[in-house]
């Protein structure tokens, strides 16, 4: 396990509890801060890391895997003494919560699937991944950002909103290019999560921006119809960045779901 930076806010003080939530490719713990602002005021605890290799997180050359930003988090929270919470993820950062689910269900209370996608990689999408690999070692992040950023945010939405697409591009320009390589080719060689959906039995909030061509409409449903009693939310005018393009409707999504939480008893999880 390697030493990762995060944000710990809040107490959970009340009728919350802890919120853990991952970021996705290539950005950085700054991505929730409207999210860390908002449920630290509804009193919850908020812990934001940086994965490995992004952010304030140091860099490991070569692969690495889910399972391994999977100990780092988990490693994080034993440091934290927080054995029971609410665990959510974006985009890669979604196929990090499904993982940890994997191997650590019982810890978690609740989740939170926002915009990602279950199934492993075609042989195409893999050889695409290794070859953006090798393109951010040589060239950085700079034109890959650039490229991606119409798609991370939809364009109406960086014309709309400067200031968000500003912050988007900045995160992916700042990201190591070791770090965002490395995760890569370690998603490049990731399992099919599709099959372990029907045996999630903690309550499920899929989340998915309306206008999301990286994971759109289509994949979040595949994850709502099979995890038992999920809940979906489309969020309109927005594309894979739903969180920082329309921070109010997913706040309020997210707000809805967590207080329809049951409570967590003494003896044990409750069950649904």
């Amino acid at each position: 396990m390697t030493s990762i930076a995060y944000e710990d806010e809040g107490d959970g003080d009340g009728d919350g509890g802890t919120l853990v939530l991952i970021h996705g490719h290539p950005f950085n713990r700054s991505m929730w801060r409207p999210q860390i602002d908002y449920f630290r005021a509804a009193g919850w605890r908020v812990i934001a890391p940086d994965l490995r290799g992004y952010g304030e997180s140091p860099a490991t050359p070569g692969t690495t895997r889910l399972e391994t930003f999977v100990r780092d988090v988990a490693g994080l929270l034993d440091d934290l003494e927080v054995e029971r919470f609410v665990l959510g993820g974006l985009s890669m950062g979604g196929q990090i919560v499904m993982e940890f689910h994997r191997q650590f269900p019982d810890r978690i209370r609740a989740l939170l699937l926002a915009d990602t996608f279950t199934a492993a990689d075609t042989d195409e999408g893999r050889a695409v991944r290794r070859t953006t690999a090798d393109r951010l070692l040589r060239e950085g992040m700079g034109g890959y950002a650039h490229e991606v950023l119409p798609k991370m945010v939809s364009p109406r939405n960086i014309e709309a909103l400067p200031d968000v697409a500003r912050h988007v591009l900045a995160m992916m320009q700042s990201t190591s290019p070791e770090g965002a390589a490395a995760a890569l080719r370690g998603r490049a060689e990731r399992r099919d999560y599709t099959e372990l959906l029907p045996d999630i039995e903690v309550p499920t909030l899929v989340v998915v921006g309306e206008e999301d061509e990286f994971t759109p409409v289509s994949d979040a449903r595949i994850i709502a119809d099979r995890v038992p009693d999920a809940t979906l939310k489309v969020i309109a005018q927005a594309a894979h960045m739903p969180n920082l393009e329309r921070p109010d409707e997913f706040n309020a999504a997210l707000q809805e779901f967590l207080e329809a939480l049951p409570p967590e008893s003494p003896a044990g999880p409750a069950h649904r």
